[in-house]
């Protein structure tokens, strides 16, 4: 039996004014993260995924804005606080490894001084000393030696060695959740592994909850416990990540597991027909219809709730019966 969430998000709407309209890029996404676990988030890219997370930590910029929903962190709903009170959140509580974070040091500050001052800047009162104190445990956590490491600069950094600073950064006051946002793209096969490696280790080691962005399936299959395919600003499936690669139930996590290629066994990779539809415009029913072999005139006039198909697996198709062998 699963303990309570530690992050619970509940029909979270999240969209972007323009002359033409609202682009509802999250429309209407909900699911729980439970503690201790990696929780990972999938999709082709435009589907939404990182809009929701910059939403969940409300770091929306305008035009944007979040039109309704909850999001209940540690039992409170991170809509509702002022921004004083979700500022003590941010960072001490909840963290963030943004999409392209390895870019984001101060190419002419030292990486000691940069996590020392991070630390600094959340923690009034917090004397210098302790604040490397954290910035050391924090660098051997992810697996850098930090007398080596923080006398550095950016640019003596390897890609993989940069990310796992930024990480370092991330958990170095010792928050609950960490939400990473594409941690690995751009890096080599040995750096992802390692950074794939530091993450599962703030889960097994740490005891800290992580929530996993990437569009790369393979890395998903790696490290995640539970994984949320994500479609045109809607979840469309959530279950573990054995029963998403193994016994896909929505057309699209089909078309996902089929155009990821193998080695050692020969297959013909199919690719999922058709564009991505707008944000802008989304199709009426179920959004996925004009790209899916199965759809029938139901798929086309109502859209599938996300229903509970089995004890932790959720599945929106009208067809689930008819597809699923």
């Amino acid at each position: 039996m699963r303990h309570e969430p530690i992050l619970q998000v509940r029909d979270l709407r999240v969209y972007y004014k323009s002359v033409w309209g609202d682009y509802k890029v999250v429309d209407g996404v909900s699911f729980d993260v439970y503690r201790n676990e990696i929780f990972g988030i999938a999709g082709e890219s435009g589907c939404g995924k990182s809009t929701l997370v910059e939403g969940v930590l409300r770091i929306i910029k305008p035009p944007g804005y979040i039109a309704s929903g909850k999001v209940i962190f540690e039992g409170r709903d991170l809509l509702k606080l002022d921004n004083e009170e979700m500022r003590k959140v941010r960072w001490r509580r909840l963290s963030y490894v943004p999409q392209g974070a390895m870019n984001s040091l101060n190419p002419v500050i030292s990486v000691e001084e940069q996590m020392i001052d991070a630390i600094l800047d959340h923690v009034p009162g917090i004397s210098k000393e302790r604040a490397k104190e954290f910035a050391i445990a924090a660098l051997k956590a992810v697996g850098l030696p930090p007398e080596e490491v923080m006398r550095m600069y950016p640019h003596e950094l390897s890609g993989g060695m940069k990310q796992r600073v930024i990480i370092a950064m991330a958990i170095a006051l010792k928050p609950s959740l960490v939400i990473a946002d594409e941690p690995v793209t751009a890096l080599d096969v040995v750096m992802l592994r390692a950074v794939l490696e530091t993450l599962a280790s703030l889960r097994d080691k740490y005891n800290i909850t992580v929530v996993l962005v990437a569009h790369d399936m393979a890395v998903h299959a790696e490290v995640a416990d539970r994984l949320a395919i994500m479609y045109a600003g809607k979840i469309v499936e959530i279950g573990s990540v054995y029963d998403i690669f193994y016994d896909p139930l929505h057309p699209y996590t089909k078309g996902l597991i089929s155009a990821i290629p193998s080695i050692g066994k020969r297959r013909i990779i199919k690719a999922i027909p058709g564009l991505a539809p707008s944000p802008l415009n989304w199709p009426s029913g179920c959004r996925f219809h004009p790209r899916c072999p199965y759809a029938k005139d139901i798929c086309k006039e109502k859209e599938p709730p996300l229903i509970e198909y089995s004890p932790g697996r959720y599945v929106a198709c009208h067809l689930l019966g008819e597809i699923h062998e």
